[in-house]
């Protein structure tokens, strides 16, 4: 055939014949088909075909024309020529021996696929998905297209959008010529994922660019209300390391509210429609564990397969599908991710830091999810209805329901954008990270709680929640040069809570995490107690059972929910940092903390002084807990064990005495979790007197120590840090507190362990810190803002 080409008959070289879509599913279908990656075949009509359709109805000089009036700053008109280009095209009849060919590939397909054979017709540019500009999105998609003059009409409509208002602007800013771009058409056989779900596979982090995770999105469903962003999807993250090692490392998951599915419509004038998702199934994940883990499985061939064929490392952008009748998983696009892969390797952090006294006594307007890690303020411009964008002005804060690419032009002069639908794969997600501008999606309900002239400021600089603020706050942005930064004296860690931090905090000059605190995991992502969840029985109101019962939907038995979540939660911090070390300190609740978690009222005592009663080692051994502790054994040996994440040391808080070290020791060998076994080293707390006095018997039954100041101030001075009254006499630098630090260090020195410190003594003082590297400490562990200043501190010594 002259003017089409199956899948079959193309590769990545034949970009300038069928465009980079197409070129991309022949190399993928030639080359990793025997390596399952499953892909649906069809065939591309040419950018041959493209030129011949404008040239057989004399629509170069007319278009040319229209080109040449084009001012882009005056939008009403720009929009009238883009009209009426893409009318020229899509009213003008194919030629016939072009036509013809189109239905000969097409029953080659119906023979294969069955009558009627339902197909996505896509657009596919010359210049797309070249690594220094990202056309995909720029054209039209049309779905569930069946029968030969319906395809014959989709064809057309797709060669004409490659004159869409946002194509003729993307090519404008970025300096390709109108009609130096051709288009050719994909027609692809369609996956009945309307009958399952879909969505997209990046083979990084989207917000921070890290390298070594997978992140899956899903949804009920057609693929396109991902893409769009008319739903916010659920999210998975794969660890690549252990996952190439053949463990299964499914780190975080997110649940999305997955409020619509699209389906086949039995309408002939839409091909689809969108539907209400029931509240059942909005609360269960859209695919399974094992299903996210085959998609990473693929996604990290195809990333292979193209970082070898480009001799560089290509991270990638893929779409996917699962098949409502088969049950099986199809890849049916992939292309070049283009914002991270076309960052040079920084040599300097940018950080951004908002004044969190302000901002506490700001109000919240909303939140959602984060995008570009930086803070702006500027004006709120609410746009219901696109007719409303060139109300836009430059510099505004661009507050919408959702946006698609006719929005680019106005999303470009915004200063920053937060819409109510969407997840991190959605348009105004993608789009904001390619024009470098912070973007909060997925709000919910954004422009119902700013309004139009209100001054905002948009946070998205601390983790995955953005934050939108009532009036202006201060900020800083911080640059420092990493290649100016020299190794400090002593290892340098870091302490962490929120695993939604992490690989963004991954690309400090660090040598490893001293503290990973469960208690923020269990508090912020599980929410239930432990034991309410061994004894649901216990549980006795209502309103606390349906909580529980709503959180836990997914799980049959509920002890796996608390497994999974503190496993997925403590392993993303695991995962960021992995091979480096990553000490997870078992939980250090206290009963009055604990009584705070969902149902923790049946399980807690009363006690007058929980700061030093029932917490810690006490704790795992004990009838009260013991049935809890088992779960968070289940959880590290799940890391360990199952995601291949050995680069994890335990550590015991608070351990009174030397009785209770040898139990706990023995407790957790119980539950699977023995010291030199897949090479384990558990690791103690040395946060008690008791605990600096008979260091040199701890040393025989630990792996290494850490120093907890804070609570090692508090028991040497007998002060409760917790009391306003004797609060001023809670001092790291005291001399008691000083000679009780060199003690510990020199005592785990003598017995040939490690020991560090991962209290906030070091974070606060910098005199803390140089002593402890005069005594030669083997580690300091900082909060993530102070470890360059402390590592410029330590070096100019």
């Amino acid at each position: 055939m002259k003017f089409i080409k199956i899948f079959e008959e193309v590769g990545i070289n034949d970009i300038g014949l069928v465009g980079g879509k197409n070129a991309s599913l022949g190399e993928m279908i030639q080359n990793l088909s025997s390596q399952g990656i499953t892909i649906p075949t069809g065939f591309a009509v040419t950018a041959q075909a493209y030129h011949y359709h404008l040239t057989a109805n004399n629509l170069v000089e007319p278009i040319t024309q229209l080109l040449n009036k084009l001012d882009k700053n005056k939008l009403d008109e720009f929009a009238t020529i883009g009209h009426q280009i893409r009318s020229l095209i899509r009213t003008a009849p194919l030629p016939e021996d072009l036509a013809q060919e189109v239905k000969e590939a097409y029953a080659t397909l119906e023979k294969r696929y069955g009558n009627l054979c339902d197909v996505a017709v896509r657009s596919s540019a010359t210049a797309e998905d070249l690594p220094e500009a990202s056309f995909a999105g720029q054209q039209d998609t049309y779905l569930n297209i069946r029968g030969e003059q319906e395809l014959l009409n989709r064809i057309t409509y797709a060669f004409a959008s490659l004159f869409t208002n946002r194509a003729i602007s993307y090519r404008i800013d970025h300096g390709f010529d109108h009609m130096s771009v051709a288009l050719s058409v994909g027609v692809q056989k369609m996956i009945r994922s309307d009958l399952a779900c879909s969505g997209v596979i990046f083979t990084l982090d989207t917000e921070s660019g890290f390298k070594d995770v997978i992140y899956i999105t899903a949804s009920y469903g057609l693929g396109e209300n991902i893409v769009q962003g008319t739903v916010n999807p659920d999210e998975f993250y794969i660890h690549k390391p252990t996952l190439k090692q053949g463990f299964s490392p499914l780190l975080k998951k997110r649940l999305g509210t997955k409020q619509l599915k699209m389906m086949y419509s039995d309408d002939t004038s839409d091909s689809t429609v969108n539907y209400e998702v029931p509240l059942h199934d909005r609360m269960m994940f859209s695919i399974s564990n094992e299903e996210a883990l085959e998609l990473a499985r693929m996604a990290l061939k195809i990333e292979e397969y193209y970082s070898n064929l480009k001799g560089h490392w290509m991270p990638m952008d893929i779409e996917w599908a699962k098949d409502g009748i088969d049950g099986k998983l199809y890849i049916v696009q992939a292309r070049p991710e283009t914002v991270h892969s076309q960052q040079q390797q920084q040599t300097f952090l940018e950080e951004y830091l908002l004044d969190k006294q302000k901002a506490a006594q700001i109000k919240t307007l909303a939140i959602g999810k984060s995008v570009g890690r930086k803070i702006v303020s500027g004006i709120a411009r609410v746009v219901e209805f696109a007719k409303q964008m060139h109300e836009v002005m430059p510099g505004e804060i661009l507050i919408t329901d959702m946006t698609d690419p006719d929005w680019e032009p106005i999303m470009k002069i915004a200063g920053g954008i937060v819409t109510n639908r969407g997840g991190r794969t959605c348009h105004a997600a993608i789009i904001s990270r390619e024009l470098g501008i912070p973007a909060i999606v997925g709000s919910v309900d954004g422009t119902s709680k700013v309004n139009t002239g209100q001054i905002v400021t948009l946070d998205c600089s601390s983790g995955e929640v953005g934050v939108v603020y009532e009036g202006a706050i201060p900020f800083q942005i911080k640059k420092i040069e990493l290649s100016n930064l020299a190794k400090p004296p002593v290892d340098i860690m870091l302490n962490i809570g929120n695993p939604d931090e992490v690989f963004n905090i991954a690309k400090l000059p660090v040598d490893g995490v001293g503290l990973a605190r469960l208690e923020f995991i269990i508090n912020s992502a599980i929410q239930i107690h432990p034991m309410a969840l061994i004894h649901f029985e216990k549980v006795e109101d209502t309103a606390t059972r349906d909580t529980i019962e709503r959180i836990t939907i997914e799980y049959s038995d509920k002890k796996e929910y608390f497994i999974d979540k503190l496993a997925q939660e403590a392993g993303t911090i695991a995962a960021a940092f992995y091979p480096k070390p990553v000490i997870i300190r078992m939980s250090d609740f206290k009963s009055n903390e604990y009584q705070q978690l969902i149902a923790g009222k049946y399980f807690e005592p009363q006690e007058e002084n929980p700061m030093i009663g029932f917490r810690g080692a006490s704790r795992y051994y004990h009838p009260r807990y013991m049935e809890a502790f088992a779960l968070e054994c289940a959880a590290m040996k799940k890391i360990r064990d199952q995601m291949g994440l050995t680069n994890t040391i335990l550590m015991i808080p608070f351990v009174r005495t030397i009785g209770e070290a040898h139990e706990v020791i023995k407790t957790m060998k119980q539950h699977g979790l023995e010291q030199g076994v897949n090479s384990l080293e558990i690791y103690m707390m040395c946060e008690i007197p008791s605990n600096v006095l008979l260091i040199d018997e701890f040393c025989k039954i630990f792996d290494g120590f850490s120093i907890g100041s804070n609570d090692l101030t508090q028991l040497t001075l007998a002060v409760d840090r917790d009391s306003e009254l004797v609060a001023p006499i809670f001092d790291e630098r005291d001399p008691a507190v000083k000679k009780m630090l060199e003690l510990a260090i020199t005592g785990a020195q003598a017995g040939n362990k490690k020991i560090g410190i991962c209290g906030q003594a070091p974070s606060d003082y910098p005199e803390i810190a140089q002593f402890l590297v005069k005594q030669r400490i083997a580690s300091i562990s900082l909060n993530p803002d102070t470890v360059l200043k402390t590592i410029i501190m330590l070096n100019a010594q």
